[in-house]
C-alpha cells in the first residue's frame, strides 16, 4: 500500500510525525534544563548574598575574613589534637563524642541563627513558581557554600584520623567523612525548613534568644567537662576511659555512626562498619525526604501568622490595664510604659533583656560548677543591666522623629530619658535582688548579701547614667529585622564595641568611691550592711546626674540622633 492509499488520520507502523517526536523529546529536555537553571539560580543567589554583604561594608568583610581564618585555625587545631590521640586508649570514643557535639551544633544553630541567614529561609521563595526537587538540590548545594561545611570537614577528618587504624580504617574514612558532613548540612537545613514558619515568627525570635544563651552555657559546660577528662592522670598524660560508656552508644547513632564505622573497619568488623555506614546513609535519605516535604508544604500552605496574631492585636487595643494606672500620668510615665511594652512585644528589646539576665544567671551557674560561687557575682549583673541604657533611642529607628518633635527643651528631654532609664531599673533591680538571694541561699553568704546588692545597684545606677549620656552623644541604629541578637546596623559595629568597653571602664571608675568605702568597712570590721542603702543612693544619684547631663545635650543634638538611629 502506498502513502496515497493510507486512510486519513492513520500512520504506518514505525512512522511518527516529526512534530510529535520533536515535542516528545524536547519537553523532558526543557524540563531538565529549567531544573538546572533553578539550581544554578539558587546557588548563585547564595554567592551573591555573601558577596554583596561583604561589599556593603568593609568592616563586615574584615570580620568575615578574620572570623573564617580564626575558625579554620581552631578547627585545624582541634583536628590535629584529635589526630594526636591516635593510638591512645579511648581515641575512637573521643572522636565520636566530638562528632556528636558537632551534630548537635548543626541541629541547634537554625533555632537561634535562622533569621540571620537569608539562604536558610525557604519562605522567601514561596511566591516563586518552583518545584520542590530542583529547589531542594539548589538549596543543598548553596548550603555547602561557606566556611561551615569546610570547618566541619576538617574537624571530622581529625576525628577519623583518631579512630582509624590500618588501611581499612583509612579507606572507610574516605567515604565516612563526606557522608557525615553532607548529613550534618542536610540536618541543619531540614530543621530550618521544618520549623520555618515558627522560626520566622515573633515567638521564633524569642526562642533564638533562649537558644543562644543555652548554646553558650552548653559550650562552657562541655569545656569544663572536657578539661576534667583530660586532667585525669593516665597513659601518656591523657586518660579518655571516662568516654568509653558514651562512645559505646554514640558510635551506633547516625550520623555519628559514620565515624564509628571507621573504627569498626580498622578493627576488622566489616559487618558492623557496613551497618554503621548504612545507618548514616539512611538518616541522610530520611532527612532529605523531610526537607523536601517541608519545602512542598511551605510552597502550597498559606501563612496564618497574621490570623493567629489577631487576638493579640484586639487585646492590645482594649487599652492599658493595671500598669497604666500605677505609672505616673506624665511624660516620664508614658515613656516608661512604652519601653516596658517594647520589652513585652519587640524581639530586639526582649533579646537585650533576656541576654543581660541570662548572662548574669549563666555566670553564676558556671561559677557554682567550678567551685567559685560567691554572692558578689551579682555585681556583674548590675554592670551588664545598667548598660542596657547604652543606646536608648536606637530601637526607635525612623520613628524617633515623633519623639524629637515633642521635645521643646531640656525639661521634656529629661522626662523622656528618665522614663526610659526607669524602665531598665524596673526589671534590673528585682532580677539582681532575686539572683543575689539565690546565690546567698546556695553559697551561704547571707551576711555579705547587703554589701553585694549595694555594690550591684551602685554599678547599675552608674551604668544607667553613663548610658544616658552616650545615648545622646554616640547613638547608633539597630536593625529592625533579622537576627534579634544583632544589635547594630552594618558599619556601626566598631562604634558599638567602643561604646560597650568604654562605658564599662567609665562605670567601674565612677563606682570606685563606693568600692573603696566597702573595702574600708571590711578592714575596720564595720557595719557592712550600710553599703546597701549607700549603694542604692549612690546609684540613684549617678543615674539622675547622667539623665540631667543628657537632658541638656539632647535638644541640641536631635537631628544628629535621628540621623544616627535611622538604618541605612
Amino acid at each position: 500500500m502506498t502513502a496515497a492509499d493510507t486512510p486519513a488520520g492513520d500512520t504506518p507502523a514505525g512512522d511518527t510525525p516529526a512534530g510529535v517526536a520533536s515535542a516528545g523529546v524536547a519537553a523532558p529536555a526543557r524540563g531538565a534544563a529549567a531544573d538546572r537553571d533553578v539550581v544554578r539560580a539558587v546557588v548563585s543567589l547564595k554567592v551573591r548574598l555573601l558577596r554583596n554583604g561583604l561589599r556593603r561594608n568593609g568592616g563586615r568583610a574584615v570580620a568575615y575574613v578574620v572570623g573564617s581564618a580564626l575558625g579554620l585555625l581552631l578547627a585545624s587545631g582541634t583536628a590535629v589534637a584529635l589526630a594526636a590521640l591516635h593510638g591512645h586508649r579511648g581515641a575512637g570514643d573521643a572522636a565520636v563524642v566530638v562528632a556528636t557535639g558537632l551534630a548537635l551544633g548543626w541541629a541547634g544553630v537554625p533555632l537561634f541563627l535562622f533569621a540571620g541567614d537569608e539562604s536558610a529561609d525557604p519562605t522567601r521563595l514561596t511566591m516563586l513558581p518552583l518545584r520542590p526537587s530542583p529547589l531542594l538540590r539548589g538549596m543543598l548545594l548553596a548550603a555547602l557554600v561557606g566556611p561551615g561545611p569546610l570547618l566541619s570537614a576538617v574537624v571530622l577528618g581529625g576525628a577519623a584520623a583518631a579512630a582509624a587504624s590500618g588501611a581499612a580504617g583509612a579507606a572507610t574514612a574516605v567515604a565516612a567523612v563526606p557522608l557525615a558532613v553532607l548529613t550534618l548540612v542536610v540536618l541543619s537545613r531540614a530543621v530550618a525548613a521544618g520549623n520555618a514558619r515558627m522560626l520566622s515568627s515573633r515567638r521564633g525570635r524569642d526562642l533564638a534568644v533562649f537558644g543562644g544563651l543555652l548554646f553558650a552555657v552548653l559550650i562552657q559546660s562541655a569545656n569544663i567537662a572536657f578539661q576534667g577528662v583530660l586532667g585525669r592522670p593516665g597513659t601518656g598524660g591523657v586518660d579518655l576511659s571516662a568516654l568509653e560508656p558514651a562512645g559505646a552508644v554514640l558510635r551506633w547513632v547516625p550520623p555519628v555512626s559514620a565515624l564509628g564505622a571507621v573504627r569498626s573497619a580498622g578493627g576488622g568488623a566489616w559487618a558492623a562498619a557496613a551497618v554503621q555506614l548504612a545507618a548514616a546513609a539512611g538518616l541522610l535519605v530520611l532527612l532529605l525526604r523531610w526537607w523536601r516535604a517541608s519545602l512542598q508544604r511551605l510552597m502550597v500552605t498559606a501563612d496564618s501568622s497574621t490570623l493567629a496574631a489577631a487576638p493579640e492585636v484586639r487585646a492590645a487595643r482594649r487599652g492599658g490595664g493595671l500598669s497604666s494606672r500605677l505609672l505616673p500620668a506624665d511624660r516620664s510615665g508614658a515613656a516608661l510604659q512604652r519601653q516596658l511594652r517594647y520589652v513585652r512585644r519587640e524581639p530586639r528589646a526582649r533579646a537585650a533583656v533576656f541576654s543581660g539576665i541570662g548572662m548574669m544567671a549563666a555566670l553564676s551557674v558556671l561559677a557554682a560548677v567550678q567551685g567559685g560561687m560567691s554572692v558578689y557575682t551579682v555585681a556583674f549583673g548590675g554592670l551588664v543591666l545598667g548598660l542596657q541604657t547604652l543606646n536608648l533611642f536606637g530601637m526607635d529607628g525612623s520613628a524617633f522623629w515623633m519623639v524629637a518633635a515633642t521635645i521643646a527643651g531640656p525639661a521634656d528631654a529629661r522626662a523622656e530619658l528618665r522614663g526610659r532609664v526607669r524602665a531598665v531599673a524596673a526589671y534590673a533591680v528585682p532580677s539582681t535582688a532575686l539572683l543575689g538571694a539565690v546565690l546567698a541561699a546556695f553559697g551561704g553568704g547571707w551576711a555579705d548579701l547587703p554589701e553585694a546588692l549595694g555594690l550591684t545597684w551602685g554599678l547599675l545606677g552608674g551604668g544607667a547614667g553613663v548610658g544616658a549620656v552616650l545615648s545622646v552623644l554616640l547613638p547608633y541604629a539597630m536593625p529592625a529585622g533579622g537576627n534579634p541578637m544583632q544589635n547594630a546596623a552594618p558599619g556601626q559595629a566598631g562604634l558599638v564595641l567602643g561604646n560597650m568597653f568604654g562605658s564599662m571602664l567609665g562605670v567601674v571608675v565612677l563606682t570606685v568611691p563606693l568600692g573603696v568605702a566597702a573595702v574600708a568597712l571590711h578592714l575596720a570590721d564595720g557595719p557592712t550592711w550600710t553599703v546597701l542603702p549607700a549603694g542604692a543612693l549612690y546609684g540613684a544619684g549617678m543615674a539622675a546626674l547622667g539623665v540631667r547631663l543628657a537632658g541638656r545635650l539632647l535638644p541640641r543634638r536631635l537631628p544628629e540622633v535621628l540621623a544616627a538611629v535611622v538604618e541605612r
